[in-house]
């Protein structure tokens, strides 16, 4: 293809003219200095000598004659430029005679006086001084002459300046060959990769390839095709029947269980009989229609009053109730189970401590091992429902940590995929847990881990390296522990394309009349929405006190803006969520007496469950839709309420703590912590254009329609199975067969 040999001989040779240049000039420096230094020390030295030598005579006389100063002569020598003082020192080492730029602080014992001459260096106030000091015999004492070598230094320092130019030059000079080399070698390289894909794109022999380089192109070239239209691609239209069409033609045979704590349908008694209810949950609403597409098994807590009346023999029921197209298996917690596993370690334990609200994680030992015990019947649950040695299992959440693990020593022929839902904090906070290393060691039972963004990735990589023994590749996120590998990556969840919930609506603008006349609000009023379960990390205190502080800032909105805040209680066993709601309440009954009237309340409160069907019909007549998260994994309101304006209208204000801000950069990013900000930004929402609306809603529109929950599905699916792919290679090198040319294939990246 190109002479590649030349090329590397090129760059070596290069490299090996820098790597000399930069040795010979880095080691000549400090000899040169040393030697230029010495130089100038001799050659003061000798200037003492010769003044001594000339003057020696004189100063002998003078000093033996009491009428006679030797001072005039001493003021002579001390004229030199290069001589800083002269003094003399008696036999009884008393200084006599200093000329006037004597040091107040030189005294003749700092100086060594000896039968013959001799110089020592002295740093003197502020200066380096070479101090002589020559014996006048007859008159018993000794001249003393002080130089200022200061300029030796000044010397050194341009000789090493002068060193250093001279490297810099050269490393210049040689970067820039290199550079320009490199530039060469890459483009001869590039064209040479370009025509053999080409050639083998078109089913010629690759040109200048042979061996296994040739058959990677090709299945490179395969692979850059499927990508084409396939997952890498924004404009693939994924939907339940793409996904079933990859389980079919790519992922057949795999056996998919789903593992999670809440249920997707519940069946509660009511008075006329059985009632089924969808929790309000975005784990379900994100799984569901995944679940639907692959079949298989959902493996949860039945928590309903009704839930075992309805299961076989075996605690399972086909669902969904309509058109069955997957099993949901129930796991069956008594009442201290749940308040130990559940109300206590995963959601006054893990909740708080992953979601930075400031609610302080409380740990207990009895609730550390409930939560060890659930796990491990949710791993017996798994076993039994797996139908084959090797199946697919997504754990979801943060309810589960140990459970990978222990699936893994059960069924160690599993690929296990967990996904965390809430963010990861980072190994400093992760810190504070007692069962830290269980955890993390729990959790790399998976062979990959999924969070929504990158940062929580890098966070758990963090608390890995901090807190568990282990090899981590950072190259390709992934940590071994003993024998196994887990990979790290993200994977932002979304919702399907469409929701459900928007089946059979009616157009935004009879979805707004309809809201507007049970609300009993005017036509010209504004509205805006906030839908969440009452939780302390959703931010909806702090989105009343942006309401507040709107109305105050502004209050030409009063009479003309309503928020509606639909609230499903959730947890209420927890004093801090109990807490919560009454706030709200308070808060809301506030905010409405200073603002409202007898007629107008600025603030609707409705603290129930609202149906799927119900929440789009909500989004599709607001005007806003408020998502103020403190702290959130994803939060798939945002996106819900994207999916939902069909007609392209309305304003999202989105908290920049969720992980859907990462995505949604087109919503009007706030500080949840801020309300006047936030109060600011709804302003601002309020008063935007309908073309700068429709502008931004159709960006988001897009990406969450390529983006959509089947396409979160696949990406996860696909990597499972290219790690079953690798297992199988591995399994075939045990018994013979080399798999080193397919590992660049199925290394996931």
């Amino acid at each position: 293809m190109w002479k590649s040999s030349n090329a590397l001989t090129f760059v070596g040779l290069g490299a090996a003219i820098l790597l000399i240049l930069s040795v010979i000039t880095l080691t000549i420096a400090p000899f040169a200095t040393s030697f230029l230094t010495q130089w100038s020390r001799a050659d003061v030295e000798t200037r003492s000598k010769l003044i001594y030598i000339l003057t020696r005579d004189d100063m002998t006389t003078m000093l033996s004659q009491e009428r006679v100063t030797v001072q005039p002569l001493f003021e002579r020598i001390a004229a030199d430029e290069k001589v800083l003082a002269v003094g003399y020192c008696d036999r009884d080492g008393q200084l006599l005679y200093p000329t006037q730029l004597m040091p107040a602080s030189f005294t003749c014992e700092k100086v060594s006086r000896s039968d013959a001459s001799s110089f020592s260096f002295v740093r003197m106030a502020g200066r380096k001084l070479l101090i002589g000091a020559f014996p006048l015999k007859t008159a018993g004492g000794h001249f003393v002459i002080l130089n200022d070598v200061g300029f030796v230094e000044q010397r050194g320092a341009k000789v090493t300046r002068y060193f250093l130019t001279i490297f810099i030059a050269v490393v210049l000079v040689a970067l820039i060959a290199a550079v320009v080399l490199a530039l060469l070698t890459v483009r001869r390289w590039v064209g040479g990769v370009r025509h053999a894909l080409l050639t083998a794109r078109s089913g010629q022999s690759a040109r200048g390839l042979s061996g296994p380089f040739e058959h990677e192109v090709r299945q490179l070239l395969r692979r850059m095709e499927a990508k084409r239209s396939g997952i890498e691609d924004d404009r693939a239209q994924w939907d339940a029947s793409a996904l079933r069409r990859l389980m079919s033609n790519e992922l057949s045979g795999m056996d998919v269980l789903v593992v999670s704590n809440r249920e997707p349908y519940i069946h509660n008694r009511v008075e006329n009989g059985i009632e089924i209810q969808l929790p309000a949950s975005g784990l379900v609403a994100a799984l569901e229609p995944v679940i639907r597409a692959c079949g298989g098994t959902w493996i949860a807590h039945g928590s309903g009053t009704a839930d075992a009346d309805v299961v076989d023999g075996n605690d399972r029921i086909a669902v969904p109730p309509d058109a069955p197209s997957y099993t949901l298996r129930r796991v069956w917690l008594t009442e201290d189970e749940q308040d130990r596993y559940y109300y206590g370690f995963a959601n006054e334990g893990l909740w708080p401590l992953c979601h930075i609200a400031f609610v302080r994680p409380i740990f207990r030992k009895t609730d550390w091992e409930a939560y060890r015990k659930i796990n491990e019947r949710f791993a017996d649950a798994i076993v039994r429902e797996a139908k084959t040695a090797d199946p697919v299992v997504l754990v979801q959440d943060y309810h589960f940590a140990l459970l990978p693990k222990m699936l893994r020593e059960k069924l160690p022929g599993a690929t296990i995929i967990t996904f965390w839902h809430i963010p990861w904090p980072n190994s400093e906070t992760f810190g504070i847990c007692p069962w830290k290393q269980e955890i993390v060691e729990g959790i790399l039972g998976s062979s990959i881990v999924g969070f929504h963004t990158q940062f929580h990735c890098n966070y758990f990589l963090e608390t890995v390296d901090r807190f568990v023994e282990s090899r981590i590749d950072r190259e390709h996120a992934s940590v071994t522990v003993g024998d196994h590998e887990a990979f790290i990556k993200p994977y932002p969840i979304s919702i399907a394309w469409q929701p459900t919930g928007l089946k059979d609506q009616k157009p935004a603008p009879e979805c707004r009349a309809a809201v507007f006349a049970r609300l009993g609000l005017a036509p010209d009023c504004r509205l805006a929405v906030g839908i969440e379960r009452f939780d302390y990390t959703k931010g909806i205190i702090d989105r009343m006190r942006a309401v507040d502080s709107l109305l105050t800032q502004h209050p030409e909105w009063r009479g003309r803006f309503v928020f509606y805040q639909a609230a499903a209680p959730t947890r209420s066993k927890l004093a801090t969520y109990a807490a919560v709601q009454r706030e709200a309440i308070e808060s809301a009954d506030e905010i409405n007496a200073r603002h409202g009237d007898g007629a107008y309340q600025p603030i609707l409160l409705a603290i129930r469950h609202h149906e799927p069907s119900e929440v789009q019909e909500l989004f599709r007549a607001a005007d806003l839709c408020v998502v103020s998260s403190l702290h959130d994994g994803m939060n798939l309101v945002a996106k819900e309420f994207v999916a939902a304006r069909d007609d392209e209208e309305g304003v999202l204000i989105l908290s920049s703590f969720a992980g859907a801000s990462r995505e949604l950069a087109e919503a009007v990013i706030v500080n949840p912590y801020d309300a006047d900000g936030m109060g600011e930004a709804i302003h601002r929402g309020l008063s935007m254009p309908v073309v700068e609306q429709r502008e931004r809603m159709h960006l988001m529109r897009e990406l969450v329609r390529s983006r959509n929950v089947y396409r979160w599905a696949a990406q996860m699916l696909l990597d499972a199975g290219r790690l079953r792919s690798k297992q199988r290679i591995v399994n075939l090198s045990e018994r013979g067969a080399s798999p080193n040319m397919f590992e660049p294939l199925l290394r996931i990246s």
